[in-house]
């Protein structure tokens, strides 16, 4: 088994540089879409990314539990997860605001994302797993609650699945950098 996580800021060329690598690493891939088209801006973001891979990939989304997709990743040699980041986004999203900040909802995400890190533990050398993310540590507080739930949760997020790759490249101006492994 294989964990790499590539992190960057927003734009930062993450996910472009995620999906070469999966395509270097072998051809049978599954895609892990996150992401949900709540407006326009984000049905043309993800238009934008499904044009992008190759059309022998496979597809699977996950808006809820991460851990529910690997059913659907089984007999693929890589799983790239697009991303980590709108995977939180998603889950804090669905949150009534009264309850933001909740000490029990914020640790239901990390506990599904630890349970997901332990499927990619026990995937064993079958397959390579790749997730991308979103860096919060690199900016300023948010100005809003919601905001500061979101960079507090994704960091733990990120850290955990950190600690667990085996690689973990950066992200700068479209440039990686491999920071462990």
């Amino acid at each position: 088994m294989s964990l790499i996580l590539v992190t960057g800021g927003v734009r930062s060329g993450k996910s472009r540089f995620a999906e070469e690598l999966a395509e270097k690493t072998s051809g049978s891939v599954i895609y892990v879409a996150t992401g949900e088209a709540w407006d326009e801006e984000m049905t043309a973001r993800i238009e934008k990314h499904q044009a992008r891979r190759p059309a022998h990939w496979g597809c699977v989304e996950a808006f809820g539990q991460l851990a529910d997709v690997r059913a659907a990743s089984a007999g693929y040699e890589v799983v790239l997860v697009d991303c980590l980041s709108t995977w939180v986004s998603n889950r804090l999203m669905s949150v009534p605001e009264p309850e933001w900040r909740s000490e029990s909802i914020t640790q239901e995400i990390v506990r599904d994302a630890k349970e997901w890190l332990a499927g990619v533990a026990e995937a064993g050398q079958s397959q390579t797993v790749i997730a991308v993310t979103s860096e919060v540590g690199l900016g300023g507080v948010a100005m809003s609650r919601l905001g500061r739930w979101f960079a507090d949760v994704l960091g733990d997020v990120n850290q955990l699945t950190a600690r667990q790759a085996d690689t973990v490249y950066a992200i700068m101006a479209g440039i990686p950098w491999r920071i462990k492994g």
